[in-house]
């Protein structure tokens, strides 16, 4: 999560067999290329550690793997022209989000550069099966011009619920009234590439871990409101913290009101049916096809009703986020989704107030993504961390359309 992948720590480590060193050097330099975009092979050589002749060889190897291609000599700095090293423009992962009001589809190719996207839009309970056809349908269409040469890694579905990490099936999804679906199983057959699924919440985290505010922090918590739902994720010591079953961080089922709301969950007062983003639509009188003008309506609004409604939903979110303060002592808190428009002006040191003072010491709170193409991000990053990991085995069995 940091800026040393543990790919790159695994480099570091040295041992092995030459051919295992031959796939940690591919890792390492993929993974560069991947979080950085194009770099030069004097940066590779820099960042990597290794000597220029085995850098020369990795990128001949990646290169022959259909990874990258090389561009012309650029000069930087006081050194020698070094050719520039560029990451395949039509490698991609099929990026798949369901929500409650939409589908979220997208091509995400190196970089969490999101080539290609598409929203369907429904009202109503959809099925699995019916979320799998649609996103084979639109990936169909997405893949059917020749002008593009696609090779498909592989698909990541981002799921609002609980996921078991090493199968993909939903153990439950209970916003879309799933509950022991084998989506990923499902997805794979229907598009003929391995897929995975994971939390939407926790995949969220990732994309901001590799591109957005969390990039640097080795120790960070995450929240986000969506449309489905509240969740969020923690990195401890630059490793994702997924729990024994790969369901930890659902911190939107944090106990936060005495005879509240019942939630889904079967609890009642939980963070997030006591707080949610078709509340704040409905008092804004916003309907859900425009919730992407939310922000800019609570920023401009002077409705008394609308006012007191965010001084509740800050009070609740201060002390969530002092629990979680107080529980992991973050260097980094990450506010994404609906609930950055909550807290859009308010003092950071406001949010965090409740904590205990040692734990706030050279604490951030800031400001996560509210783009739609977080999650495809973030699903498209299942895939490209597997890609990361073992280049010559994944390329071996790509589809090209």
């Amino acid at each position: 999560m940091s800026a040393i992948t543990q790919s790159q720590r695994s480099l570091r480590a040295g041992g092995g067999t030459a051919e295992d060193i031959r796939d940690r050097n591919l890792s390492s330099l993929l993974g560069w290329l991947h979080r950085d975009g194009a770099l030069s092979r004097a940066e590779l050589t820099r960042l990597s550690g290794l000597n220029r002749s085995t850098v020369g060889v990795v990128i001949g190897d990646l290169v022959a793997l259909g990874l990258v291609s090389e561009g012309p000599a650029v000069v930087s700095g006081a050194g020698r022209p070094s050719s520039v090293v560029v990451p395949d423009a039509a490698t991609v992962a099929i990026a798949v989000n369901p929500e409650v009001d939409a589908l979220n589809v997208g091509l995400v190719g190196f970089s969490g550069r999101v080539l290609r996207r598409a929203r369907i839009p429904w009202n109503g309970p959809v099925t699995v099966d019916e979320v799998v056809q649609a996103a084979a349908a639109v990936v169909a269409g997405m893949t059917s011009d020749t002008d593009v040469p696609w090779r498909i890694v592989g698909a990541g579905i981002a799921v609002p619920g609980q996921v078991r990490l090493s199968d993909g099936l939903v153990r439950e999804a209970t916003h879309l009234g799933w509950s022991e679906e084998p989506l990923a199983a499902k997805m794979s057959a229907a598009l003929g590439v391995p897929a995975q699924a994971a939390n939407a919440a926790a995949l969220a985290l990732r994309a901001e871990s590799a591109f957005g505010a969390g990039r640097d922090a080795d120790d960070l918590f995450y929240i986000i409101g969506g449309a489905s739902g509240i969740g969020g994720g923690a990195v401890i010591g630059g490793r994702l913290a997924l729990g024994a079953n790969g369901h930890a961080g659902e911190v939107g089922h944090i106990f936060v009101a005495d005879n509240g709301r019942l939630c889904h969950c079967g609890a009642r007062g939980c963070f997030e049916t006591e707080v949610s983003r078709d509340e704040l639509l409905a008092v804004l009188d916003l309907p859900v096809a425009q919730a992407d003008f939310l922000a800019e309506r609570l920023r401009v609004s002077d409705d008394p009703e609308v006012a007191a409604l965010l001084d509740r939903y800050r009070g609740i979110l201060r002390r969530v986020v002092s629990t979680v303060v107080n529980l992991f002592n973050p260097s980094t808190i990450i506010i994404g989704g609906f609930l950055a428009s909550v807290i859009d002006g308010v003092d950071p040191a406001d949010i965090v107030g409740e904590s205990i003072r040692s734990a706030q010491e050279g604490l951030r709170v800031l400001t996560g993504s509210t783009d739609v193409d977080l999650l495809l991000v973030g699903a498209a990053e299942l895939v490209f961390s597997e890609l990361i990991a073992s280049p010559s085995v994944l390329m071996g069995g790509t589809q090209q359309p």
